[in-house]
């Protein structure tokens, strides 16, 4: 049986790459099909900002006609410049349990990415850090919410036996929304209070959030995240893009800003009622009713499980417990909404700034997902 292996590049083909995941993991309970507009949108030059620091090309597997795998060979030259590296990236990675299979597609992107002097791979990531990065590698019977990648458990083996090799790993963690508010953590957010001159500020409408920060709360994330893995400076589009893809569509209780006496934002801190039961209700297509499923999932009065998306501390003022100012207000929703538990987004495992603000609560670190490298 022959293996064949196409370059993905008309709108209808890409239609088969989007829809060949879906249908590895129809009778996979614990995955969660992302939104397909917004995937359609990702590898869209006109929509994607991102593409343009950016060079890809999709590749997918056939064998004797029926489509057995795919991927994404991706080269972030912003990112590459910015660490100074000749990095070709692999993503959206899904391939049957055929060594054959992945090593081919592995192989398409890395003949891809040395034809254009790159002389490292690595993934599973995605254009830029916001994408979805890392194998799962612990973790395989939990829920995989909108945030996170799923993946079966013999994904690792492939790659490993390809020659990849670890080159970070982030930890997740499921967090018990306590009965009442942490008295050590309240204690050490009115410290910070008083020692920094900060507050809360909330926002009740997008217009609002324009009005107010424009794109200063992104400019924050920009510089917060300038030490993590695989990051890359976001262009003044990319800011618009991320904005306006994600902010229009949150519960703004979830949204907290942090800001000092000259009202400039030093924290940002940004969650959702996890959506995954929704998309999985109805495949993550909008049309004709999943907009229903979605919409009542994003605007539910009690909500069982909370994702946390992102905290972002301005440099300046990390180190100084204002991630502590941001959960604490948080956890009054979480009480006001009944939230039973939380799931974290993908943490380094090496943030112990991060990993530290678990102390103040019920946790079980779950999941754990890692990004490969090597040289070609």
């Amino acid at each position: 049986m022959a293996l064949e292996i196409r370059k993905i590049n008309t709108r209808r083909e890409l239609r088969h790459f989007i829809d060949f995941a879906n249908d590895l993991y129809a009778d996979c309970q614990y995955y969660c099909p992302p939104l397909y507009f917004d995937e359609l949108n990702t590898f869209d030059p006109k929509k994607n900002p991102a593409l343009e620091v950016c060079e890809k090309q999709l590749f997918m597997a056939y064998r004797d006609g029926k489509a057995v795998g795919r991927i994404a060979a991706i080269i972030n030259h912003r990112a590459n410049a910015h660490w100074n590296n000749k990095k070709v990236r692999f993503g959206w990675m899904d391939f049957v349990d055929d060594m054959e299979v992945s090593h081919a597609l592995l192989d398409a992107v890395k003949d891809w990415g040395k034809e254009r002097g790159m002389t490292i791979m690595n993934g599973p990531v995605g254009f830029t850090d916001w994408d979805h990065q890392g194998l799962l590698i612990e973790g395989y019977d939990y829920l995989a919410p909108l945030a996170s990648l799923y993946n079966y458990a013999y994904y690792q083996k492939h790659l490993e036996s390809y020659g990849l090799t670890k080159e970070a790993d982030w930890v997740e963690y499921r967090i018990t929304t306590p009965e009442g508010m942490p008295e050590k953590l309240g204690r050490i957010c009115d410290i910070v209070k008083q020692r920094y001159h900060v507050r809360v500020e909330k926002i009740h409408s997008a217009k609002e959030l324009q009005r107010k920060y424009g794109l200063e709360y992104m400019d924050l994330l920009d510089e917060a995240y300038q030490n993590l893995y695989n990051f890359q400076p976001m262009t003044q589009r990319q800011k618009e893009y991320y904005r306006d893809m994600y902010f229009p569509m949150l519960n703004l209780d979830f949204v907290t800003f942090v800001v000092n006496e000259n009202n400039e934002i030093v924290g940002v801190g940004v969650g959702m009622p996890d959506i995954s039961e929704a998309l999985r209700k109805c495949g993550g297509r909008l049309f004709p009713f999943g907009w229903y499923h979605i919409l009542k999932a994003l605007h539910a009065k009690q909500i069982d499980v909370f994702d946390f998306l992102l905290i972002g501390i301005r440099p300046d003022y990390q180190n100084k417990g204002i991630n502590s100012v941001i959960i604490e207000d948080w956890m009054h929703y979480f009480l006001q909404y009944k939230i039973k538990h939380s799931e974290t987004t993908a943490m380094l495992e090496t943030n112990n700034k991060v990993l530290s603000q678990m102390d103040w609560f019920e946790t079980k670190q779950h999941k754990r997902r890692r990004a490969y490298v090597k040289e070609i």
